[in-house]
């Protein structure tokens, strides 16, 4: 499976949900780029792309719940 192929999710300071789209032309795996890239603080989900909605029209009223 390909790095694009998954997204990272978590909320910021504000509550705002946030999608992060790992690169494929990069020598890490997920969990180096969760590791470096993503807040330790928080919860951060590793989910396939499939699960975020293609419809962006009220994405700041995204969350999401394991």
């Amino acid at each position: 499976m390909a790095n694009s192929d998954s997204r990272f999710l978590y909320t910021d300071d504000d509550g705002m949900l946030i999608v992060m789209c790992p690169a494929d032309k990069i020598d890490m795996t997920l969990d180096e780029i969760k590791d470096k890239y993503c807040p330790k603080d928080r919860p951060v989900y590793t989910v396939d792309k499939s699960v975020i909605p293609t419809d962006r029209s009220f994405r700041n009223a995204w969350t999401y719940t394991e």
